[in-house]
C-alpha cells in the first residue's frame, strides 16, 4: 500500500473543510431568505418563511455534525495498526480477485482519495462496520445491494 495514511487523512480534512464552506454559505443565505421582508406571509396559507426556517435547522444541524466528525477526522491516529479501526488503510480482496482500498474515517464515506485509489467507508455504514476489527486474513461476508459478498482483508496498516 504505497499511500501515506498522513497524506488521506490531510485530504480528506481538506474535503470536508470545503463541504463545511458551502453548508455553512448555503444556512446564511437560507436563513437570510426565511427572516427577508418580502418572506413575510401575506396570508395564513403562506408558509414560504416557516419552510425556510425548518430548512435552515436542517442545514445549522448538518453543520453541527460535520464540525463533529472533522473533529474527530483531527483527533484520528495516524499509527500503524493491524487491526481495522478509525486510521487504518485496508485494502481488501473480492470473489473476482479485484483489490480495493478502504480509508476507515467517522467522517466522509463515499469520499473518493488519492486520484481515486481510496474510498473511505465509516464505522456506520455496512461495509465500515464489517470491517472494524478484522485483521490481515479476516474475511468479510456482507450483503450490499442485495448482492452477497465475500472480501479477504489482504493488508491492513
Amino acid at each position: 500500500m504505497n499511500v501515506s495514511k498522513k497524506a488521506l487523512k490531510s485530504e480528506l480534512t481538506a474535503i470536508l473543510e470545503k463541504t463545511l464552506e458551502g453548508l455553512e454559505a448555503a444556512h446564511a443565505d437560507t436563513r437570510e431568505a426565511a427572516t427577508h421582508p418580502e418572506a413575510k406571509p401575506e396570508n395564513d396559507k403562506d408558509t414560504r418563511a416557516l419552510e425556510q426556517s425548518y430548512l435552515a435547522r436542517g442545514q445549522a444541524m448538518r453543520i453541527e455534525a460535520l464540525k463533529a466528525g472533522l473533529s474527530a477526522v483531527g483527533a484520528m491516529s495516524l499509527a500503524a495498526t493491524t487491526t481495522a479501526k478509525a486510521g487504518a488503510l485496508i485494502e481488501v480482496e473480492d470473489e473476482d480477485a479485484q483489490t480495493v482500498r478502504y480509508y476507515l474515517a467517522p467522517e466522509g464515506g463515499g469520499t473518493k482519495l488519492a486520484k481515486n485509489s481510496v474510498q473511505v467507508v465509516t464505522p456506520v455504514s455496512p461495509l465500515g462496520a464489517a470491517l472494524m476489527g478484522k485483521r490481515e486474513g479476516d474475511e468479510v461476508e456482507l450483503t450490499l445491494a442485495g448482492k452477497k459478498r465475500v472480501l479477504s482483508v489482504v493488508g491492513i496498516t
